[in-house]
């Protein structure tokens, strides 16, 4: 099997999950929780974001297309949803992800949905599943392997990339990763508009 193409959406999905930017979201979120549960609550969020990242992965096809939807123009979509997260984290707004979260132990929201599973990670999924559908287990792979990734910098790493890196270590690799992912979000736009213009 050729590794480049699957190291580049294991890559490029990892991105999009962003992990690192996220870390201090998954900190503030966590900080009234309980020392004991605070790996409990995180497994749990981490694998219900797994779960719906697969589920959309293995069923999100058939949602498209009761819906109708051109898988051309979810590829714009996709790309100028991906570019509009780039631009929040070059760019970042004064606006809480945990303004409306309720008090205590986080369930779901804000950890789970959006900040791993977000729209971004479930249009990059559906686009893996709508653009070789014959090769869904390759993609799950990609999915799972960017997802333990992601598992390992917020799980393992989340403590002492913060004390090492800082806030502003932690916003520069932020703003970085949105450069990145900038690119990557035009080149999606652009190969949307290519295959509508080759139709």
């Amino acid at each position: 099997m050729d590794l480049k193409p699957f190291i580049s959406a294991v890559f490029m999905l990892t991105l999009v999950m962003d992990p690192l930017g996220n870390i201090p979201l998954f900190i503030s979120a966590l900080k009234d929780v309980p020392a004991e549960r605070k790996r409990a609550v995180l497994a749990r969020e981490l694998l219900i974001a797994l779960g719906i990242m697969l589920f959309f992965l293995l069923f999100g096809k058939y949602i498209v297309s009761f819906l109708a939807i051109d898988p051309t123009a979810m590829s714009v979509a996709g790309g100028i949803v991906l570019f509009l997260i780039a631009l929040q984290m070059i760019f970042p707004t004064q606006h809480s992800l945990f303004g409306g979260s309720p008090e205590g132990e986080p369930f779901i929201v804000p950890l789970a949905i959006p900040l791993v599973a977000g729209p971004s990670t479930l249009t990059t999924v559906l686009l893996f599943s709508l653009r070789e559908p014959e090769k869904l287990a390759f993609w799950a792979v990609v999915v799972v392997v960017a997802w333990l990734l992601t598992a390992a910098i917020l799980g393992a790493l989340a403590d002492s990339l913060s004390r090492l890196l800082g806030r502003r270590g932690l916003m520069a690799m932020e703003k970085l990763m949105g450069m990145i992912l900038t690119t990557i979000s035009v080149q999606m736009v652009m190969s949307g508009l290519k295959q509508f213009l080759a139709d």
